[in-house]
């Protein structure tokens, strides 16, 4: 679900704590199902080393009304951040240009 990278970012914003990162959509599906209630925040890649990241989100549409689900690419054509709205994300971001914007969303989500 998410590069080293993003988990550096992530550690750095005051009272985040990841509870998982995965490389592949089945092993962040089976903790997601095995953990309902374990988040607050999804960050999901569309594009996963193994696996597709809507397969990800799929396992996010039941979730409670303080859980938030973003995801992200490197790909963002307006078919594909509609695709993830409408598949229920409560955002959508590029990874090379929206950094900054993803970080204020992170933040926002421990308020």
């Amino acid at each position: 679900m998410l590069s080293a990278r993003f988990a550096q970012l992530l550690r750095a914003i005051d009272g985040a704590e990841l509870a998982f990162a995965a490389s592949t959509d089945a092993d962040a599906s089976a903790w997601l199902d095995a953990n309902p209630h374990g988040w607050d925040l999804a960050l999901i890649d569309v594009f996963l080393a193994s696996g597709h990241g809507f397969r990800v989100l799929r396992h996010c549409q039941e979730r409670a009304p303080g859980q938030k689900v973003a995801m992200m690419s490197n790909y963002d054509r307006d078919p594909m951040r509609q695709r993830a709205l409408d598949a229920g994300a409560d955002a959508f971001f590029e990874k090379a240009t929206q950094l900054e914007a993803l970080i204020e969303f992170c933040v926002a989500c421990r308020k």
